[in-house]
């Protein structure tokens, strides 16, 4: 695992400022929540951490490597989406393997880490299933036991539960806990309900619409302090 660091991130779509100077220090072993209304940057935030936007200004760290040009799949991290993101195509366990050959991993190295992030995550009987024999907790599941395989520094949570049934949700959020707790994983959580994640994080940061603010004395006021 790796510290990860933000340090003056901005990025503009020509002259919209979608995130202005941005600074972030996701420490080992941290469960950080980003949390604001829809369209404030967050996911911007999380594409740009991801490499799958380019910064316009700034730069990002992980560990003790700058990766402003390096390529999604060279920056030890994983990403758990909203949508699932799953190949219908494929079976679970092709979809878990994908990421995996991407990092030119051997043959009997993808099978055992499938098998083993599909034991730990209890759906070792799912792996022959297509996304669309899958309900949608089983769906987000995949997506959890995709990003453990490849062993990341940092887990990037895109509002993996906002699609789910509430008690759904809930499974999930104690499995990411649980996960973190047994694995000493990273988090970066996206999301805009503080009802949800504030039990569980290490650190939330706010976004407005203006500014990003770390303000525990409103962690407090609503009950998390």
């Amino acid at each position: 695992m790796a510290k990860v660091v933000l340090e003056n991130v901005c990025k503009n779509f020509g002259k919209v400022q979608a995130v202005s100077c941005f600074y972030l220090d996701i420490d080992d072993k941290e469960f950080c929540v980003l949390l604001g209304p829809s369209g404030c940057g967050k996911s911007t935030t999380l594409h740009m951490i991801a490499g799958l936007e380019e910064l316009t200004e700034g730069n990002i760290y992980i560990g003790e490597k700058r990766v402003n040009e390096m390529a999604p799949k060279d920056r030890d991290i994983a990403m758990v989406f909203q949508d699932y993101a799953l190949y219908p195509h494929m079976t679970v366990r092709q979809n878990m393997a994908f990421g995996l050959k991407l990092r030119k991993f051997s043959k009997s190295e993808i099978k055992s880490r499938v098998l083993d992030a599909a034991e730990i995550l209890g759906m070792t009987d799912l792996l022959d299933r297509k996304p669309r024999e899958l309900s949608g907790g089983q769906r987000q599941r995949v997506g959890v036991a995709r990003a453990l395989s490849v062993d990341p520094s940092l887990i990037i949570c895109d509002e993996p539960i906002s699609a789910l049934d509430v008690s759904i949700q809930a499974q999930i959020i104690n499995l990411l806990k649980d996960l973190q707790e047994q694995f000493h994983l990273s988090y970066l959580f996206i999301s805009h309900d503080l009802n949800v994640v504030g039990y569980l994080s290490d650190k939330i940061i706010i976004k407005t619409l203006y500014y990003f603010l770390v303000d525990f004395s409103l962690l407090e006021f609503l009950g998390y302090g």
